[in-house]
Parts: structure tokens; C-alpha cells; sequence
């Protein structure tokens, strides 16, 4: 009998993205520069230019940790 898959197996699809509140988009500041983020619906994530990071927003919830940020590219 072939194994099924199990529930924990994550599909090929990624999770769509769940809305930030507009008034939580306009108090949140990048936490190493204190600048302004910029939203990225499509990414899922917050671009901080002036820090060079984007950080990501999972299940709606902005994850404000320069460890948990990822990289900008030039």
C-alpha cells in the first residue's frame, strides 16, 4: 500500500498572503534604522532600503528581527 501524504506536508503552492492592517503599516519603523517600511504584498514582506533587509510577514504578523530579515539584492 503507498504511503499517503501526510497533513504536515507542505504543498507546492505557496500560502497566500494575509493582509497587514493599513493603520499597523503606518506606526511599524525598521527596528535597526527607525526608517519607513515599505510594504510588499506579492513577497510578503517589509523592505527596509535604508537597512538593505526585507522582513517577513507570516500569517499576517510582520516578523521584526534582523536575524529573521532577509538580504536586499542591488
Amino acid at each position: 500500500m503507498p504511503d499517503s501524504p501526510s497533513p504536515e506536508t507542505p504543498s507546492a503552492e505557496p500560502a497566500p498572503q494575509v493582509p497587514i492592517d493599513p493603520r499597523l503599516l503606518e506606526i511599524l519603523v525598521c527596528p535597526l534604522t527607525k526608517g519607513p517600511l515599505e510594504y510588499d504584498r506579492a513577497a510578503g514582506e517589509l523592505i527596509s532600503r535604508k537597512a538593505g533587509l526585507a522582513y517577513p510577514v507570516r500569517d499576517g504578523i510582520p516578523i521584526m528581527l534582523a536575524e529573521e530579515a532577509r538580504a536586499l539584492e542591488d
